[in-house]
């Protein structure tokens, strides 16, 4: 009996394995002595052997592994995958099912599109389609931040096409009646017009004055929202990565240090911050920083500031540290922020209060990466973060 139940598992086993090796497109032949082993671990051989033989996933691996991360050349890389996605739902396969190829490169591409201009992005349909149906597809938000994709709306042609329908025979009906009503207030009509005229009525002109000074003040209204918007918009200013080269204490300040911070110009810019009592000299040496650039150069107790070193602080101000711009960003790069394009302000107006303006909306999320209203701050190697999560950035 034992024997006979035996051969029963043996020859299921065989036939699932041809199944699974038919599917894969694989030869049944090189697993089929293995049969005596458990299911799981035959099942797993499979699965590894196509992945291995499969020309698609590895091209798509390869193209993972090798994605720039020079902006210029990382916006040629997202443009092909964007033409690929042309005539395709997903990268392998030909149905609508994510492969494991899809999950790679949606992996790898995600901190550079997130990043893009809504310009860019707008050349990009199918690939923003493609990002879209993956962060839908699979509960990813825990790894990755949710993607916006603008979806144009959709009305079915049918409801147009009978309320037209509808509104054409409704036309027919009113022209009909209309006509006939005509014929017979013509005479009326004339004579009332002609009354009109000998009252000289003086409200129809009021009234268009009226309608017209709506408009005027909607408009007035939309007007002084948008100067509103871009007064607090965070592209005003010009926040970019620079190198710490040197740091050390104020003269005259033991609450101040004052750091030689290379930004990629023809020499390094001066700047004092407050940083004293949270980290030494030694500790900022050779740090990436995100540096405000176009603040209004000063003194701090007779030592001139050429920038603002961007920093996280807890609730009660006692843990505060430089954000940490991720390794591999180029210095003197800007920070930008996806949905906030705009040219910054040559240099920031003291008397308008814009940092004052915009620095409330500044902080990191529960994560620690460092945004603007949720939009992070994005260099060529990824966002900005701080270690310390729902902290307030000055």
């Amino acid at each position: 009996m034992a024997s006979g139940s035996e051969g029963v598992a043996v020859e299921r086993k065989q036939k699932i394995v041809s199944a699974l090796c038919k599917s894969r497109s694989l030869d049944p032949a090189k697993f089929l002595d293995d049969v005596k082993n458990d299911l799981k671990s035959l099942s797993l051989n499979i699965v590894k052997a196509a992945l291995e033989n499969n020309v698609d996933f590895n091209k798509w691996v390869t193209f993972a592994e090798n994605f720039p991360s020079d902006p210029e050349a990382c916006l040629k890389g997202l443009s092909q995958l964007n033409e690929y996605l042309t005539e395709k739902s997903v990268l392998v396969g030909g149905g609508s099912t994510p492969s494991e190829a899809d999950i790679i490169v949606f992996s790898t591409v995600h901190p550079y599109v997130i990043s893009l201009a809504v310009s860019d992005k707008n050349k990009l349909p199918h690939l923003m389609r493609w990002m879209d149906y993956i962060q839908n597809k699979h509960d990813l938000k825990e790894l990755f931040e949710w993607i916006l994709v603008e979806k144009a709306p959709f009305d079915p042609p049918l409801a147009k096409v009978t309320a037209k329908v509808e509104g054409e025979s409704s036309t027919k009906k009113a022209e009909s009646s209309t006509k006939t009503a005509e014929s017979n207030t013509k005479a009326s009509s004339s004579k009332a017009e002609a009354q009109k005229k000998s009252d000289g009525s003086k409200k129809q002109p009021e009234t268009a004055t009226e309608k017209k000074k709506l408009p005027e003040k909607a408009a007035d209204e939309k007007e002084k929202e948008k100067e509103k918007e871009k007064e607090l918009s965070v592209s005003l200013l010009k926040i970019q990565v620079g190198l710490i080269r040197k740091a050390s204490k104020h003269p005259s300040a033991d609450s101040l240090l004052v750091e030689e911070i290379d930004v990629g110009e023809s020499k390094c810019r001066q700047v004092v911050s407050g940083l004293a009592k949270f980290c030494t000299p030694e500790e900022l040496t050779n740090r990436l920083v995100a540096l405000i650039t176009n603040v209004k150069p000063g003194k701090l107790r007779d030592v001139v500031s050429e920038g603002l070193v961007l920093c996280a602080s807890n609730a009660d101000h006692t843990v505060v540290e430089p954000l940490v711009v991720p390794q591999g960003a180029k210095i003197g790069e800007c920070v930008t922020f996806s949905g906030h394009e705009g040219k910054p302000e040559d240099v920031l107006n003291p008397k308008k209060k814009q940092l004052d303006k915009i620095t409330p909306n500044l902080f990191t999320d529960e994560k620690g990466v460092a945004t603007f209203k949720g939009a992070p701050f994005m260099t060529s190697a990824g966002p900005c973060t701080s270690s310390i999560p729902k902290a307030t950035i000055k």
